[in-house]
């Protein structure tokens, strides 16, 4: 793992941290990957209950790729290229089969941004800046499967406002909006508090979280929806009779993942 991307488990909960801070935690193509490789190859062992997101220092959670990965950019074929990989990283992220929570400290914009949508939670420290500046920076655009996300998180609306204005979204417009569902005052209180909701979301039957998880994500997509697979992946579960006999006996379940 390279250092601009550190990666371990800590009583069964990842942790990831961009750590470019020098950089606001701007993001190479191998850190990309890293990320997507990451998500794609979580264990189905229950090692891993929840994974923690968020960037080094104080200034920023991921501030998007680095410019200096477009440099060599000289062909319709290498902007193709590099928007395709870049939708297999968000889908591989989006496809982690454990609950996803970013915890937002400062500049959250382009690439960073996208990587926080992708995720199942957000949290966020008083000093977010949330958006996709493009219009008045590189002048490109986002591809229409980020498109997608991002309506789904803030509403076709308010996103063509924030693409068209090229504004970026603070801390209580993102709490009152709902794309964030906590606020902290402090970077510090940020990362108590995302361990915390993690902690309590690897409590819960891993099995109705990755359904869950799953469904949404076709219904987002677009997908015809066939849930057939997900419904028998719970109902058809141990987790599914030990949950039934706890409720039943008034005790709290031993989740087992399968």
């Amino acid at each position: 793992m390279s250092e601009d991307l550190l990666y371990n488990v800590r009583d069964g909960i990842g942790h990831i941290v961009f750590n470019r801070p020098q950089a606001r935690n701007a993001f190479t193509l191998e850190m990309y990957y890293g990320l997507a490789d990451i998500c794609a190859e979580v264990p189905s062992d229950g090692s891993v209950k929840a994974i923690i997101m968020t960037g080094a220092g104080d200034k920023a959670f991921g501030s998007g790729t680095d410019m200096t990965q477009f440099r060599g950019f000289s062909t319709p074929e290498d902007a193709w290229a590099y928007e395709d990989k870049m939708e297999e990283v968000l889908s591989k992220i989006e496809r982690c089969p454990v609950p996803t929570i970013a915890a937002i400290n400062g500049a959250c914009t382009g690439g960073g941004a996208a990587i926080a949508a992708c995720c199942d939670l957000r949290l966020a420290s008083a000093n977010l800046k949330y958006g996709f500046p493009i219009a008045r920076t590189l002048g490109n655009c986002l591809s229409a499967s980020n498109l997608r996300r991002l309506t789904s998180l803030l509403g076709a609306g308010r996103l063509r406002d924030i693409m068209f204005t090229a504004r970026l979204i603070e801390t209580d417009e993102a709490l009152a909006i709902g794309m964030i569902s906590e606020k902290t005052e402090t970077v510090e209180e940020l990362q108590q508090r995302a361990l915390a909701v993690a902690e309590k979301v690897a409590g819960h039957a891993p099995l109705t979280l990755r359904a869950t998880k799953e469904a949404m994500r076709r219904n987002a997509s677009g997908e015809p929806v066939d849930d057939r697979d997900l419904i028998e992946l719970c109902y058809m579960s141990g987790d599914f009779k030990e949950g039934m006999e706890a409720f039943l006996a008034k005790r709290k379940p031993d989740w087992k993942g399968h």
